[in-house]
């Protein structure tokens, strides 16, 4: 278990954990993977069954729990309440795991407006902001593990997901720079940009899901890279070598193969 020290009274506490998208697959999987005996986790996430759901799940595998009902479009106001809660919980490492999946809807030619500008709220801008105001708190203090979910969509234009791809992309040039201006204090920023997972809303979201991995094991890796301080990581294998392919293509074959694309 890992024990870290409190500066007020110099005796060991145990690690605590923050948790966006707790509700969610990913979210839960990731807060049941360090749900070690006396390990503290906030769930975060919009759906209070599901919340009581993972807080049970956790708290029967030896951690504690406590869970935020929580809609991060109003993202200011979930910045001061992430920071009023981490001024006693002292957040050793954060999961920004929250976010949406939607794509173009069937029989349309662009995504929607709304759908837009809800990614862009929901994938960028509120872990984005999140993330900069823990990582300042945690510098303070000397330290601490900043994860951003990301996804390997963020690597391709995929016209059925601009919005997503955009969004997610977005917030993997971000994760770059808040790395770079966090190593000096101490602080890490790990971005995750997994292929496929198992989940509810990964099988809502498409029937063509290569390279799946089960959720239990996604977390168990995007854990131990954050763990490693890994500046980027791409899980499975196969889709960082997708990636490459997409940047050595040329510009017309690319974009045949990328319009040619379904979800």
């Amino acid at each position: 278990m890992l024990l870290v020290r409190n500066d007020l009274n110099s005796k060991p506490r145990k690690q605590s954990i923050f948790v966006t998208g707790g509700s969610g697959g990913l979210g839960r999987a990731l807060a049941l993977h360090h749900a070690q005996d006396g390990t503290e986790v906030s769930l975060w996430g919009r759906s209070s069954q599901r919340l009581f759901a993972t807080k049970e799940a956790v708290e029967e595998a030896g951690g504690i729990a406590s869970t935020t009902q929580f809609d991060l479009m109003d993202t200011q106001a979930a910045i001061e309440l992430m920071l009023a809660q981490d001024e006693n919980a002292r957040f050793d490492c954060a999961y920004l795991v929250a976010g949406i999946g939607d794509t173009r809807a069937e029989g349309e030619m662009v995504e929607s407006t709304q759908v837009i500008l809800r990614a862009a709220q929901l994938n960028f801008a509120a872990p984005a902001a999140m993330a900069a105001a823990l990582a300042e708190r945690m510098a303070q203090r000397g330290g601490g593990r900043i994860v951003l979910i990301g996804s390997a969509a963020a690597h391709h234009s995929l016209p059925f997901a601009a919005a997503y791809s955009g969004s997610k992309s977005g917030l993997a040039r971000f994760a770059d720079a808040l790395r770079i201006s966090m190593k000096p204090h101490g602080v890490s920023v790990t971005l995750a940009s997994p292929g496929f997972i198992d989940t509810a809303a990964g099988r809502a979201g498409s029937a063509s899901r290569p390279f799946e991995l089960p959720v239990n094991e996604a977390a168990r890796r995007i854990a131990k890279a954050a763990k490693r301080r890994k500046a980027h990581y791409i899980t499975p294998w196969p889709f960082a070598v997708l990636k490459s392919i997409d940047r050595l293509l040329p510009g017309s074959i690319r974009d045949r193969i990328l319009a040619k694309i379904r979800r």
